[in-house]
């Protein structure tokens, strides 16, 4: 029975997280009215001329440095030629003959081990505008609010032979464009999509089979499906006789199947040329050292110094570098309180817990690292036990309170008098006999007993440990 491997190279486009566009002036912000963040440049007006934005520049080649690549010192820009509704002028600015990076590769953890994911070509361009499909209205209204946003479209090899490397590619690409700061990388809004181009072939073949594409993917859980759906139409079509046609389909998750669109470009018929209203771009090798010494320390090797330097276990650290946000509120907490362990597990336990009970993600959290250190340090100081802080710590990751001013007005703060402490345990000793006889006779179960009821005398605003040790004492001299 014969078998197929599935043969995957992705192209990633990431919007950069510029201010301004990458021709001209007008914001990148996502959201507001439609065509409210345009000109006649990103529109495409007769007469105007484009003048490229330098950061987008300097973004393209931190990614690139970062992703092991080649920068092409001497780069330039082409035009790319199609009609299409949401591109204005007919073409769009992309480099397709010298682009700003090439021959890279990062190095990707899956349950079959490690594997070096090849990248062919990082290169610069303009987005194109957004359709809008009204089916109420039966029309087509278009957006050109993105036109003109700056993109970088990383190209992989076809080293990928399953989804699971896919996902594992994306997610550390994903993270190294976050850590960098050149991409929030959000696929919600567009900031991060990828084309998957696939094809199969029998296993141990030497040629490629014939690939599709398909555009625009902007969710794991809809990638990972979108390959095996189309690995699975291949093969059937193969099996029975059928041929793959190199075209491009559109997925549809609802439905879980893909659909064809049209047949698959190839370079020609895009009709490139050199973009003529555009210098070429010139990197000197102090503006590259310069961008080189910029560079930010990435996730592998945070996680390694989390373990050295603030004696964390393996596990946590992933998690804590799993997300750029959670990093960065991490370390900020443990320069302000000073306790790395405290700080790790309230953000891997209590902070995880509540994240899954919102169903949010990490870098929608509210709260600061001055609140999260706040907390701390009273715990630390005895001001507060930790139960009263893990009811604290709700209020502060849903409502942003400040916890000191939460825990004063509440009354939340523990009592430490001592002949308060002692008048309430002689209470809870005169009324159970039965947990003092069975003390005595060796069940220390009822200590746990004595101590819980001790705190519910207290209402909960006494130290667990102190009560623990005034219980002893008590009970050693009856």
């Amino acid at each position: 029975m014969k078998t197929y491997e599935t043969v995957i190279g992705l192209e990633v486009h990431v919007e950069l997280a510029t201010k301004t566009k990458i021709f001209c002036s007008c914001s990148t912000a996502f959201g507001g009215e439609p065509n409210t963040h345009c000109c006649p440049v990103c529109t495409g007006m007769p007469g105007t001329l484009p003048v490229l934005n330098k950061q987008v520049v300097e973004y393209a080649v931190a990614a690139g440095l970062a992703l092991n690549c080649t920068i092409t010192k001497n780069c330039k820009f082409d035009r790319k030629n199609y009609f299409y509704p949401d591109l204005p002028k007919a073409y769009q600015i992309s480099q397709l003959y010298l682009p700003i990076a090439r021959n890279g590769g990062i190095e990707i953890e899956t349950e079959a081990g490690k594997k070096t994911i090849g990248i062919h070509e990082i290169h610069m361009e303009e987005d194109a505008g957004k359709l809008i499909h009204d089916e109420w209205e039966d029309c087509t209204l278009v957006d050109y609010n993105r036109c003109g946003v700056p993109l970088i479209e990383i190209v992989s090899e076809a080293d990928m032979r399953s989804a699971e490397e896919v996902i594992a590619y994306l997610e550390k690409l994903k993270l190294i464009l976050q850590y960098l700061g050149v991409s929030d990388c959000k696929m919600q809004e567009g900031s991060l999509r990828a084309d998957i181009n696939l094809s199969v072939r029998e296993a141990g073949a030497p040629e490629f089979g014939t690939r599709t594409e398909m555009k625009n993917m902007n969710s794991f859980k809809a990638i990972t499906r979108a390959i095996e759906g189309e690995r699975k139409r291949q093969i059937e079509l193969i099996k029975y006789g059928g041929q793959v046609i190199q075209e491009t389909r559109r997925w549809d998750d609802n439905k879980d199947t893909s659909f064809a669109m049209r047949s698959k470009e190839d370079a020609q018929d895009y009709r490139y040329f050199p973009e003529p209203d555009l210098p070429p771009v010139e990197i000197s090798e102090e503006w590259l050292q310069t961008i080189q010494d910029r560079q930010p320390e990435l996730r592998d090797e945070k996680m390694l110094r989390y373990e050295k330097e603030f004696d964390i276990p393996a596990y946590d650290a992933a998690i804590l570098t799993g997300n750029k946000y959670l990093a960065d509120c991490f370390e900020k907490t443990v320069a302000l309180c000073g306790q790395p362990k405290e700080v790790s597990n309230w953000l891997m336990v209590e902070t995880m817990r509540l994240l899954k009970e919102q169903e949010m993600e990490a870098d929608q959290l509210t709260f600061t690292p001055e609140q999260l250190a706040k907390l701390i340090t009273m715990i630390q100081e005895g001001k507060i036990n930790r139960t009263v802080a893990k009811e604290v710590f709700e209020h502060v990751f849903k409502e942003k309170v400040d916890p000191e001013r939460y825990v004063k007005e509440h009354g939340l703060g523990l009592v430490s008098d001592e002949r308060v402490l002692r008048s309430a345990i002689q209470k809870v000793i005169d009324a159970n006999a039965q947990s003092i006889a069975d003390y005595k006779s060796g069940k220390k179960k009822a200590m746990g007993f004595l101590v819980g009821q001790t705190m519910k005398e207290m209402k909960g605003k006494a130290d667990p440990g102190r009560v623990n040790q005034i219980l002893e004492e008590i009970l050693n001299t009856l």
